[in-house]
């Protein structure tokens, strides 16, 4: 069965459609990842404003989630300089606690250990007689 020439016009004029359609349909995006959300912070606010305000208005809902994590890490990833400023104020405070907690151990251990040659010397009276507090003699029974 022979094709006609209007057929082979029609057939070429709907594959044309057919791949022009297809040719002009918008590229999908891929979602941003974490690294480059966490690199770009205009567009990170951008995402997490889409985000919060209207959910459904958003790309992906991975790039939600993505914001979401880049945000934590953000916070997260404090200034080396500021971190190590506390770590050293903490060594100190640590160090001097340290230091007075010792203190305050040799004095308890001072005032404990009692030398027996250096104590003051006391005197004792002596006893009366074996009379009894009145100084009379002891009954006999």
């Amino acid at each position: 069965m022979p094709y006609s020439t209007k057929q082979i016009v029609a057939y070429a004029w709907v594959c044309a459609a057919i791949l022009g359609s297809a040719a002009c349909a918008p590229k999908r995006i891929p979602p941003m990842t974490v690294a480059e959300l966490m690199d770009d912070r205009v567009t990170l606010d951008g995402v997490l404003m889409k985000c919060t305000a209207n959910p459904p208005k958003a790309r992906y809902e991975s790039d939600c989630l993505n914001v979401r994590i880049a945000i934590e890490r953000l916070a997260n990833d404090e200034n080396p300089a500021e971190e190590a400023k506390r770590n050293a104020e903490f060594e100190r405070r640590r160090e001097q606690l340290r230091l007075t907690q010792d203190r305050v151990r040799q004095e308890q251990a001072a005032k404990t250990n009692v030398d027996a040659y250096n104590l003051p010397l006391v005197q004792v009276e002596p006893m009366p007689p074996s009379g009894g507090p009145t100084g009379s003699a002891p009954l006999k029974p």
